[in-house]
């Protein structure tokens, strides 16, 4: 049930963090978005070129799947330790050390650079504004599931 429930809260997370960043994206608010860095990173590995719509079409699953990843290991992490997986201070915790790990490492092997500066230099705020709203909707997803 631990893992449903982290698969779930996990991809609420991430369509939210996904939505969002394609909004800011097209309004200009934005200079990357995550769907897009997702895609290009595996067009790239599979010796693609990230034109046209491949990027989502890699992008959106390879986004929703590490969510679902995520989501899971929360919520695995946290039954194991005996904490409170509604816990807001565990839940910042938990973002914050996924926010770290986008800047320092998900970005640069994704080709972005480190704190993702080839995609402007507010990329790290704009990661953390994404980890922030994944990590509330996640916390919000734990209320239902």
């Amino acid at each position: 049930m631990i893992i449903l429930q982290g698969v779930l809260a996990g991809l609420v997370g991430g369509i939210f963090m996904g939505t969002a960043s394609e909004a800011c994206y097209r309004l200009g608010v934005f200079q990357s978005n995550i769907l897009i860095i997702d895609g290009a990173f595996v067009t790239r590995f599979l010796k693609g070129g990230a034109h046209g719509a491949s990027p989502y079409l890699f992008g959106i699953p390879v986004h929703l799947l590490t969510s679902a990843t995520f989501g899971v290991a929360y919520l695995v992490g946290t039954h194991l330790l005996t904490w409170d997986p509604r816990s807001i201070s565990v839940l910042a915790a938990y973002v914050a050390f996924l926010w770290v790990s986008m800047l320092f490492v998900a970005l640069p092997v994704a080709g972005q650079g480190v704190l993702g500066k080839k995609g402007g230099p507010f990329a790290w705020a704009e990661q953390l504004v994404l980890h922030i709203l994944f990590g509330l909707a996640l916390w919000l997803a734990l209320t239902f599931v």
